[in-house]
């Protein structure tokens, strides 16, 4: 789109110049030197890209003033060979006239065309400064989502194999207590494993599938808990199919069962997405082993990806005092 913009800009300037040095002069002033402005247009055409594609980006230097005065020169000397060739060797031969006296000297052509070469070459450089910084800019932009690719990417890996690591854990501990509860735990942990092979590797999923994820675990982590009716989860969700990206949600969750204290006091959790704008609201109570405990790579994971991908579209805070863990986030999913 902006190198499109950058050919209307051309073809506005020549437009302009054809119609102020040869259409005006032509029509309304009726103009007897004609033949002359075709000859200045095509030497200024003709310095102006030479200028353009081959001058200023091998010769120009802002900090060097010795490239830059030779690169002038260059386009100078281009400007001049071009309108010598066509007035005073061209015109001459085949038509009899010439813009110059007969005897004029090359030196005092090429001197008095410095003047006449000056806009044409600084109208040029400007115009390729004007391109240098488009192009700066779409590299700039190609390379910053590279990185993010990147970067998302590489986030992805590292909570996948870290929430089953704790599932694991889980399941472990029910196995070796010979619990009528490890089947069902490896059912849920089945489902679970069908989310995040399936869907984790999507940029988005419906919100719903976020939601189903954090059903699906927390009915395995209920298995474990002597006390679920600790548990208060609320939900109340009207747009069920907006987009997501996966994995947001997910993180807090496991963070609160994994540093939480059920014993006594449980969590509470509520959802919403009223005006398509998703609230996810999470307090937990801390095991008093874990009160100086930090958050854990997986909410660490979040924010980084929250700030990539929802910039200026979420609110995150974050109260982690020495009892209780609170998350309260808000993400615009509209347009998502």
């Amino acid at each position: 789109m902006k190198t499109n913009k950058l050919i209307y800009l051309h073809l506005f300037f020549w437009t302009i110049y054809i119609l102020g040095s040869i259409v005006i002069p032509y029509f309304v002033f009726k103009s007897d030197h004609i033949i002359f402005n075709f000859t200045f247009l095509i030497t200024s055409f003709t310095c102006f890209y030479v200028n353009y594609y081959l001058v200023v980006p091998n010769f120009f230097e802002a900090d060097k003033i010795y490239k830059s005065l030779f690169a002038f020169l260059l386009s100078v000397s281009s400007f001049v060979m071009v309108r010598y060739f066509a007035e005073e060797w061209f015109l001459p031969k085949y038509f009899g006239i010439r813009n110059y006296a007969e005897a004029t000297s090359f030196a005092f052509y090429f001197f008095d065309n410095i003047f006449y070469s000056s806009t044409t070459i600084f109208i040029s450089t400007t115009f390729w400064f004007f391109r240098y910084s488009i192009i700066a800019e779409e590299e700039k932009a190609q390379l910053i989502e590279a990185r993010k690719t990147a970067e998302l990417q590489a986030l992805k890996t590292q909570i996948n194999p870290h929430f089953i690591f704790n599932s694991l854990n889980n399941i472990y501990s029910l196995v070796y207590q010979n619990s009528d509860k490890a089947l069902p735990a490896l059912e849920e942990l089945s489902q679970l494993l069908r989310y995040s092979t399936k869907d984790l590797g999507e940029d988005t999923i419906t919100l719903d599938k976020e939601i189903g994820y954090i059903d699906s675990l927390t009915a395995l982590e209920k298995l474990r808990i002597k006390k679920p009716e600790l548990l208060v989860i609320e939900k109340n969700i009207n747009h069920p199919k907006l987009n997501i990206s996966p994995m947001i949600l997910v993180p807090f969750v496991e963070n609160a069962f994994k540093h939480g204290d059920f014993r006594d006091k449980g969590f509470e959790m509520k959802i919403s997405d009223d005006h398509q704008t998703l609230h996810f609201y999470l307090l937990n109570h801390k095991k008093d082993r874990m009160k100086d405990a930090v958050s854990g790579i997986g909410i660490d994971n979040v924010k980084k990806r929250l700030a990539i991908l929802y910039p200026k579209k979420h609110e995150l805070n974050i109260q982690n005092s020495e009892t209780e863990f609170i998350v309260d986030l808000k993400i615009d999913l509209r347009n998502e």
